[in-house]
């Protein structure tokens, strides 16, 4: 079976590598593409870091403020406060979808944590991917449950 993976050109459809250095009747004869003379013209100049500047104060340190890496694994939750749950009915079970359909949630599929700023007025079931300690004791102290879900509470 013919897949991407495995297709290749066509005999003589590709050309030999170029062989620079090797004359000036070659074409790439006298710096074969290397610039002028210089510690990057010499052969083993890789290495070198990839930041190196020639000895210069790198550009890493000398804009202090652009340090440190972005960690792109990190999850990123929606906060949602106690004091805005108070919307919903007394005894209701809240979800991610009922967060998502009353704007109290933007990102859809975005996990969602439940924070305890303000206070709970009626004992609700909230479902939410994590809780702060504060929003957990809130929930129950109001008579209510709080559910850890996992996956399950993505509000698609």
């Amino acid at each position: 079976m013919i897949r991407q993976n495995n297709l290749s050109p066509a005999f003589g459809a590709t050309r030999d590598k170029r062989r620079v250095g090797r004359g000036n009747g070659s074409g790439h004869g006298n710096y074969a593409g290397r610039g002028r003379n210089g510690q990057k013209a010499r052969s083993g100049n890789n290495k070198m870091r990839p930041c190196f500047e020639g000895g210069q104060l790198p550009i890493i340190k000398r804009l202090p403020q652009k340090r440190g890496f972005t960690n792109h694994f990190r999850t990123v939750y929606s906060p949602v406060n106690l004091d805005r749950l108070n919307i919903f009915e007394p005894g209701t079970e809240v979800t991610a979808k009922m967060l998502l359909a009353t704007g109290l949630v933007k990102i859809a599929g975005q996990p969602i944590k439940i924070l305890g700023d303000g206070e709970l007025k009626q004992a609700l079931t909230v479902k939410a991917d994590k809780f702060s300690a504060s929003a957990k004791a809130k929930i129950e102290a109001a008579g209510g449950k709080a559910e850890e879900v996992g996956n399950a509470g993505k509000a698609d």
